[in-house]
């Protein structure tokens, strides 16, 4: 099975992002983060986050790559239940079924980005549209 992990070309995100991820940990999308935000509130590091962010599991850090890899059952679940966990800690999820439900779903969203060759790069470009929230993933190729 596939899954993304979190790519650092250069210290470029140390700099973009409030918080950057470390490279090589498994990341999610991470739009929910933004959910309940409205556009103009989002500002200098904030909005590079929304903008080009891929949140990583573990520090719940941004990362502007994605790698596509290979991922253990083991460790798949793990992702899940460190989302969940932050679900409940920082997005006040209502409890632990509904956080791990939320994670699982987004966990598959991911699995469905990742159709890919393994080491494929992967970057987001995040806006707000009428329906909500807007992503539009591409593969980044050598050089950009």
């Amino acid at each position: 099975m596939r899954f993304l992990r979190t790519f650092r070309r250069d210290d470029a995100d140390l700099q973009a992002f409030a918080a950057a991820a470390e490279p090589g940990e498994w990341a999610v999308s991470g739009a929910f983060v933004f959910s309940e935000h409205e556009p103009a509130m989002l500002i200098g590091r904030d909005r590079q986050a929304f903008r080009a962010g891929f949140l990583g599991t573990r520090s719940f850090g941004w990362s502007s790559h994605a790698e596509v890899v290979e991922i253990s059952p083991v460790h798949y679940q793990a992702v899940i239940e460190a989302l969940a966990a932050h679900l409940i800690e920082h997005f006040d999820a209502p409890d632990h079924a509904a956080a791990r439900a939320f994670a699982e779903e987004e966990c598959r969203f991911v699995q469905s980005l990742c159709d890919r060759p393994a080491g494929t790069l992967l970057a987001v470009d995040r806006s707000f549209g009428p329906q909500g929230i807007v992503e539009r993933f591409k593969t980044v190729e050598e050089g950009e």
